[in-house]
């Protein structure tokens, strides 16, 4: 049981490393694993029936970084590709309702 000790260590370290629960932050992790694959499935289902696909692929987002969240609110210390993800999120959400709205609108 040498590795569960190691792998023990680690996860707590991670507390310490970014300032935050790992307990919270373990669980946040873990516990996205099977929304992030719902949405994703969810996601591919409705780009092979042509059916918009745009909430399904920012909730398959949200459920990705949802760990890396709770870092960026509660930790320090955190990664430059965790906020550039995010931004990434952000910026696609933006255009995605920007280009409903235009499309909405063209068709009234």
């Amino acid at each position: 049981m040498a590795w569960w000790q190691a792998f023990k260590e680690w996860f707590l370290s991670l507390g310490q490393q970014y300032h935050v629960n790992p307990y919270i932050f373990g669980g946040i992790y873990i516990g996205a694993i099977p929304l992030f694959f719902l949405c994703l499935g969810w996601t591919i289902k409705n780009i092979k029936n042509k059916k918009p696909f745009v909430l399904p692929l920012l909730l398959t987002g949200l459920f990705f970084i949802s760990a890396y969240l709770y870092l960026i609110i509660a930790g320090k210390n955190i990664p430059l590709w965790v906020y550039i993800f995010i931004g990434v999120m952000i910026v696609y959400g933006i255009y995605s309702t920007v280009i409903k709205l235009r499309n909405a609108s063209k068709n009234k």
